[in-house]
């Protein structure tokens, strides 16, 4: 099983910065794919940013500029840098992970336990 536990976030004013942080741990798994997601109040769960192994990044269209996702592969960890915060950004954010078994060669998804980001104005 995978486990994922966020720490991070917080609140800031309009401009400010915070940083989330997602550990991932599970044996016999490997995680394929890293992310965050966001869900604002009365809002669908929406992508940020996702680092996938082949080297690829993507980012929300919202986002570009202003946040930086990385990746500590070593200690599987992933990070959302988040600079320029409007209050927009504010909602809880996930950490999401694409993981594959390493027996069977399936992949699951998984969800950290979401963390607050409040930015005001």
């Amino acid at each position: 099983q995978v486990q994922l536990v966020q720490s991070g976030g917080g609140s800031d004013q309009a401009g400010g910065s915070l940083r989330l942080s997602c550990a991932a741990s599970g044996s016999g798994f490997s995680f394929d794919a890293m992310g965050w997601y966001r869900q604002a109040p009365g809002k669908q769960r929406e992508l940020v940013a996702r680092s996938v192994n082949d080297g690829s990044i993507n980012y929300a269209d919202f986002v570009k500029g202003r946040f930086t996702i990385s990746r500590d592969n070593a200690k599987n960890m992933v990070y959302l840098q988040m600079n320029s915060l409007k209050p927009d950004d504010t909602g809880v954010y996930y950490c999401n992970v694409v993981a594959k078994r390493l027996r069977s060669g399936l992949s699951f998804t998984y969800w950290g336990q979401g963390t607050q980001v409040t930015v005001s104005s």
